[in-house]
């Protein structure tokens, strides 16, 4: 068989990756994301009470420093002139604001405590829920969106990017809130000292305020082409590791270092590009911040200088030393916020750019629910085909006016060249595709009336790429029947001849397989796939090239045991070895999505036509 070595170019990636999702786009997914915060309102209140309560002890602080300073300067200026008794009520009142300050400052540390306790549950349980709906969107997707997309881009919404969201998340509840309440705090606490000093705060910041939304509206997309870039990176090293040993035989590393490095520079591009315009933010405000604090040092100096009477330290405007210190501190504890809701405002950009990629596997359509169709049971296997047509794009027609009325019990092959539409026949028979028009049924019940559920329970289907999951021998044969006793496991490995390799393994059925069965050959693998349908044993089965990986001896003995498992079962073979299917009872021989020839394997080589054709072609 051929290997196509071409380009391993990852499948497209979801939706429209390369056109940005606009203003809209981003007003949607933050209406989204507020959403399901709807349902953390307590958690939310609880964090504004923490926050609200944090600023306000943190306010409180520079106050009881200001009186301590202002205590001093008293006790400075009366030296030699104060009675013990003044001094004494000076060093009392000078003590007790140090008491305050610290008790404010150990209240500070609690209410941030909890604070953050409640955030990190907000976000964490948030992220959570989206990746549960993600995945659980993935299991209700049709076939067809996931056989069309990179499974590495999946993969890096689901995890890197939901990360990412997540910690934008938390970033914002710890700063965003703490921010806006201590700008208000602050405003509030200084108008009641000199409403002149807090003007002149007030008018430097509308500055802070543009620079930081000129640079939040311009960084979201470069967050968003830098998720983009970063799935495109996962989903190429998820297909090199996948197909690592193609690579190595056609020696391609050399080409796939060569597109990974394409793909990592444009990651590194879009990255720098995005971290150095939202980076901006922090020295820009900060010079902002260091104009206001200047502003503010020189604003009262000037007060204090020009109003002092000279002798007690204290100003004719009210304004003491310690007062200045006070509003210094308020000063820069106002500038500061926006310094960091800036930061917050840029990170939460791509934390959005993040969760958009996340909400459109959410909002894709997923299969319709069949809860409340029929649930087949008692299945004997009767399966009607009725001018079935379909084609996976619309300008490509597959299968077209397709008819197929098999009894219960009847072994079916079926056989033709690569791309006739076999595959596409069992995928139609197990809908894992919904037909474009005509009607398949299950003993007499149209299959999109019953429930996918049911009706692929009814077969047994074996396929020719294995798949095994991360766990023990026994665990994989038992991964359609569960419940399976054990000498039932070791009943079904021995028909088909899976027991002789299990017992030499270590643990034997104990023995752990790491994820896809790396340390078994590809004939072990397929022979545990087979067990698990062996196991199982439901009305109708699906072999799908079942045994292309075994070798001759080991075919024999399996299709011994597909003789007594297939008896009294309406079975479909898809088989490319004609030598296996010649005990079939019916023979569909496909060309181009059409059934060209029927019959058994003798009426069919007497015609001389195209199966016969097929059939010499491999001696």
């Amino acid at each position: 068989m051929a290997l196509d070595t071409s380009g391993f170019v990852p499948k497209g990636n979801l939706n429209t990756d390369e056109t940005a999702l606009g203003n809209s786009g981003r007003k949607e997914t933050i209406r989204k994301v507020l959403h399901r915060l709807s349902r953390f309102k307590l958690h939310i209140f609880i964090s504004l009470l923490m926050a609200t309560a944090s600023v306000i002890f943190t306010l409180l602080v520079p106050i009881c420093i200001g009186n301590v300073i202002d205590r001093i300067s008293e006790l400075a200026a009366g030296r030699g002139v104060m009675s013990e008794t003044e001094a004494l009520a000076i060093r009392n009142a000078l003590n007790t604001e140090l008491i305050r300050a610290a008790v404010f400052a150990a209240a500070v540390g609690i209410s941030s405590y909890i604070m953050n306790l409640v955030n990190n549950r907000i976000t964490y349980l948030t992220v959570r829920d989206i990746r549960n709906d993600a995945v659980k969107t993935i299991g209700c997707l049709p076939l067809k969106y996931l056989d069309a997309h990179s499974q590495g881009d999946i993969v890096s919404r689901i995890v890197a990017d939901a990360d990412q969201f997540a910690d934008g998340l938390l970033m914002g509840f710890t700063q965003f809130f703490t921010g806006i309440m201590t700008i208000i705090g602050t405003l509030v606490f200084m108008l009641r000292m000199n409403v002149a000093i807090t003007l002149v705060v007030v008018c430097v910041t509308p500055l802070s305020l543009f620079i930081a939304r000129f640079i939040s509206s311009h960084t979201y997309q470069m967050f968003r082409t830098q998720s983009i870039e970063r799935g495109k990176q996962t989903s190429l090293i998820d297909e090199m590791i996948g197909n690592a040993k193609v690579v190595k035989a056609f020696n391609r590393e050399a080409d796939v270092i060569r597109r990974f490095d394409e793909i990592n520079g444009r990651l590194t591009g879009a990255s720098l590009k995005a971290i150095f315009y939202s980076s901006l933010t922090n020295p820009c405000t900060r010079f902002v911040n260091a104009v206001c604090y200047a502003l503010v040092a020189m604003t009262g100096a000037f007060f204090a200088v020009m109003a002092s009477d000279g002798n007690s330290g204290r100003f004719i405007s009210g304004i003491t030393i310690g007062t200045l210190t006070v509003f210094l501190s308020y000063a820069n504890q106002y500038t500061k916020p926006f310094n960091e809701i800036s930061s917050v405002i840029s990170e939460l950009q791509g934390a959005v750019a993040c969760a958009a990629r996340v909400f459109e596997i959410l909002d894709e359509e997923t299969e319709i629910t069949d809860e409340d169709a029929l649930s087949l049971t008692g299945v004997s296997g009767n399966v009607d085909l009725d001018n079935v047509d379909f084609s996976y794009t619309a300008d490509k027609e597959l299968i077209t006016d397709l008819n197929l009325h098999v009894k219960p019990g009847q072994r079916v092959a079926i056989v033709g060249p690569t791309g006739c539409g076999k595959t596409t026949l069992i995928n139609l028979l197990m809908r894992f595709y919904d037909t474009d028009s005509g009607t398949i049924s299950v003993d007499g019940n149209d299959i999109r009336n019953v429930t996918r559920r049911s009706l692929r329970s009814s077969y047994g289907m074996v396929l020719q790429d294995t798949w095994l999951v991360n766990g023990t021998i026994a665990d994989n044969i038992r991964f359609g029947l569960p419940e399976a006793p054990m000498d039932k496991v070791i009943e079904a490995a021995k028909a088909t001849g899976a027991h002789s390799f299990i017992r030499r393994l270590p643990d034997k059925y104990d023995t752990v397989i790491g994820e896809g069965g790396a340390q078994l050959s590809q004939g072990q693998k397929q022979l545990l796939c087979i067990t698990r349908v062996m196991l199982k044993l439901p009305p109708m089965l699906i072999l799908d090239e079942a045994t292309s990986s075994i070798d001759t001896r080991t075919e024999i003995k399996i299709s011994k045991a597909f003789l007594t498992m297939m008896q009294g079962r309406t079975s479909f073979i898809v088989a490319h070895r004609l030598s296996t299917i010649r005990e079939a009872d019916e023979i569909l021989v496909m060309r181009d999505g059409h059934i060209v020839e029927q019959g058994d394997h003798s009426s069919l080589l007497a015609r001389n036509g195209f199966y016969t054709e097929l059939y010499n072609s491999q001696f």
